[in-house]
């Protein structure tokens, strides 16, 4: 049985040009990409071990090791962070520990109290899984008005959403860059409850769409963010994220952008209630 590590190695193994790394194509390969060969021989450890990386029978690497895959892969900044934190999670998957506690979907007043201060702003706290736990009005007027809050869920989801309903491949211009995203941070907070809400309740539904980009890892660049708006307006949003470590969750402002995006911003925020929505 495979581990994130190890699929995480081989996937960006698989996605790599010898030449692009400066060595010599070797011809016709069976698979392609990389040769475990030449990676093994960047990161000067065996192939036999790197076979076992890659196939889970091996969960332990040193941090000497994983640096190696890193240079030997010529990960940037964030694909190395990703490395370490899947060989951490990797790793502590077969230490006998007790089970995690599911993250709280509950909302600290404090936070809460941050989050009315931002009114009439367009934020919101959210949690790995893609759960809009609490959000402005002006959230719910830009980021709702092609059926994000159209669910019987008590807490709308956003991961849901991307890869559920058809509305989205449109209302995100680009659809593949956020799938990406909400893909990708389901591997930051793992929980016996993200598993099983994954496998049982995501999957399903969202078909190899999703379960591609989840097994590939890929990091995203996290940009501007394009919404075409069913007002007709392009809006241009960028986006500051507040970590909130001990709940496992985040506090997301969006910022307009460019002057055209401010303007219809400002004009949906007056119209918008200034109501503090929570999920608890």
């Amino acid at each position: 049985m495979g581990t994130p590590l190890g699929d995480f190695i081989r996937a960006k193994r698989d996605s790599i040009q010898p030449e692009s790394l400066g060595l010599p194509d070797h011809g016709r390969r069976r698979s392609p990409g990389l040769r475990r060969s030449d990676l093994a021989a960047r990161a000067g450890i065996s192939v036999e071990y790197l076979t076992r990386l890659e196939q889970g029978r091996d969960r332990n690497p040193s941090s000497a090791v994983v640096n190696a895959l890193a240079d030997g892969l010529s990960l940037g900044p964030a694909e190395r962070n990703h490395l370490r934190y899947l060989a951490k999670i990797t790793g502590g998957a077969c230490t006998g520990h007790a089970r995690p506690a599911p993250p709280s979907r509950a909302v600290r007043p404090g936070v809460l109290d941050t989050l009315r201060l931002l009114e009439p702003g367009i934020a919101a706290v959210v949690n790995r899984l893609g759960d809009v736990l609490a959000h402005t009005a002006s959230y719910r007027s830009v980021m709702g008005a092609a059926g994000l809050f159209d669910t019987d869920a008590e807490v709308p989801n956003l991961t849901r959403y991307v890869f559920t309903d058809p509305r989205a491949r449109t209302f995100f211009a680009d659809w593949d860059g956020v799938a990406d995203e909400q893909a990708f941070d389901l591997w930051l907070g793992p929980s016996v409850e993200n598993s099983e809400w994954i496998s049982a309740e995501l999957a399903p539904v969202a078909g190899p769409d999703f379960t591609t980009r989840l097994n590939h890892h890929r990091v995203p660049r996290r940009g501007v963010l394009r919404l075409a708006h069913p007002s007709g307006h392009e809006l241009r949003l960028s986006r500051e994220t507040l970590e909130l470590p001990s709940d496992e969750q985040q506090l997301v402002v969006l910022l307009p952008a460019d002057e055209a995006t401010a303007q219809y911003v400002q004009q949906a925020v007056h119209a918008a209630a200034p109501r503090l929505r929570a999920i608890s």
